[in-house]
């Protein structure tokens, strides 16, 4: 899934760089990050079929000072995988669900919603290094 991820060059780097500047503001590049994932999550979210919506309520955006990530399944809704990409699963993998490399939700809609994705996430490093006391044009 090449076209699945959005890298940031010189992030770790800018983290560094921030954080010798101001000890909060690696704190609030995690929060710029997890907004980018929440712009995804709320993107995914309304395409997932519902039961419960346990599935569409294990979308959870998470984040580090140098990555965001997009959390899926869990205890709640172990199945989300099986619903995403199909397979079989069950008594004696009873269920079939086509299965799908690419994925039905998540990823589909990455590849979709990327270039809003990547603005956010440039607005947000913008905003953080502003915050931080840094000139950038």
């Amino acid at each position: 899934m090449e076209n699945a991820k959005i890298s940031v060059e010189g992030l770790a780097e800018f983290n560094r760089g921030l954080r010798k500047l101001d000890a909060d503001a690696p704190k609030a590049l995690r929060i710029a990050l997890n907004g980018a994932a929440d712009l995804l999550v709320n993107k995914t979210v309304p395409q997932i079929p519902r039961r419960t919506g346990a599935a569409a309520k294990s979308l959870k955006a998470k984040s580090t000072r140098t990555s965001a990530r997009v959390s899926v399944g869990g205890r709640r809704a172990p199945y989300y995988p099986w619903l995403d990409f199909g397979g079989s699963t069950g008594r004696n993998r009873s269920v079939e669900r086509p299965f799908y490399s690419e994925g039905r939700y998540l990823y589909p809609t990455l590849r979709r919603v990327r270039p809003e994705v990547a603005r956010a996430l440039e607005q947000g490093l913008v905003d953080v290094a502003r915050g931080a006391g840094l000139d950038v044009d």
